[in-house]
């Protein structure tokens, strides 16, 4: 499996996938095409931690007055399936591995499966 969740409308998303050769990955725009429960679960399979695929820039954090310190594993669950601002973006999911977000670390653990 090689899925790519994104946003077509985020710069950075555009920046990350750009340069990569994804012409053997699914492409799936979160906005027009929201995750699905059984996706998230998926997922979380390999993360083991909703945390850590909840984007904490997300603009609903502040409108929705989310105090994120205080929120467990269920909340980061169900505030993901609830609004796909919360996902971090992108997440490439392959058999074994999931890569989210844009964090300097993961972009170079991502860069090491295009490398093959």
């Amino acid at each position: 499996m090689k899925k790519v969740f994104y946003l077509k409308t985020c710069g950075t998303n555009k920046k990350i996938m750009s340069p990569l050769d994804l012409s053997e990955w699914e492409l799936r725009e979160i906005k027009s095409q929201p995750i699905t429960e059984a996706e998230l679960e998926e997922m979380y399979d390999k993360t083991k931690s909703y945390e850590a695929l909840f984007s904490k820039k997300s603009t609903q954090i502040k409108e929705r007055g989310i105090d994120v310190s205080s929120l467990k594993e269920k909340d980061f669950k169900k505030l993901i399936l609830d609004h796909y601002s919360f996902l971090k973006r992108p997440v490439f999911v392959t058999d074994k591995e999931v890569f989210a977000g844009n964090d300097k670390k993961n972009l170079e653990n991502l860069s090491t499966i295009f490398e093959k």
